[in-house]
């Protein structure tokens, strides 16, 4: 979540959002994704509480960079920092900060978007830190829309070339550990935000 869409967004209490969720799901039990911006960000240890007591199961994607109690509560914990084409420097302390606050609960994956050759390395690079994590590697979207414009197109040609590259990559380094998979927000819904 963009914090230029602060004037936007709208504070709920744990029992509205629960209500969402299951009108959402129509009451049916099933993994909730919290994702976009830095959900690590929001107090959400009470809404994972509640929605296990109805037998939802959670995941978590974090760049890695604030690291919570409540970690240990969720099923699923998507370790996520910033490649360098983000122009964002990475704190491994604070990324193995968020992986002890899991204390070995949920699973813990590592996914990385990568845009080109110095992302790619940063991947192996961050892999090599954390072996015991699976990883996963997505091509980036380099066709990002306007902040006002969520129909912008997206270059999807390009992201399938970028995505048969890093296949390709992944194939000549014999790094077969790693996952290779589109975005498939992108691919389904192109730019638009809060799908």
């Amino acid at each position: 979540m963009d914090n230029q869409f602060r004037h936007e967004w709208e504070m709920m209490s744990v029992g509205a959002v629960w209500k969402n969720v299951l009108a959402l799901s129509g009451g049916r039990p099933l993994m909730v994704s919290l994702s976009g911006g830095n959900p690590a960000i929001q107090p959400l240890g009470a809404l994972i509480d509640r929605g296990h007591g109805d037998g939802y199961r959670f995941a978590l994607e974090t760049q890695g960079s604030l690291a919570r109690d409540w970690f240990a509560q969720l099923d699923v914990l998507i370790l996520s920092p910033k490649p360098p084409s983000s122009r964002m420097t990475t704190d491994w302390a604070a990324v193995e900060a968020c992986l002890q606050a899991a204390q070995g609960k949920p699973q813990v994956v590592l996914k990385l978007i990568v845009f080109d050759e110095r992302d790619y390395t940063y991947a192996k690079d961050a892999a090599a830190q954390f072996p015991q994590l699976p990883i996963y590697l997505q091509p980036g979207n380099h066709t990002p829309p306007h902040p006002t414009n969520d129909d912008a197109p997206v270059d999807l040609d390009g992201i399938l070339k970028r995505m048969e590259w890093l296949v390709d990559s992944v194939t000549r380094d014999r790094w077969f550990e790693a996952r290779v998979l589109p975005q498939l927000h992108v691919v389904l819904w192109g730019n638009k935000r809060a799908v």
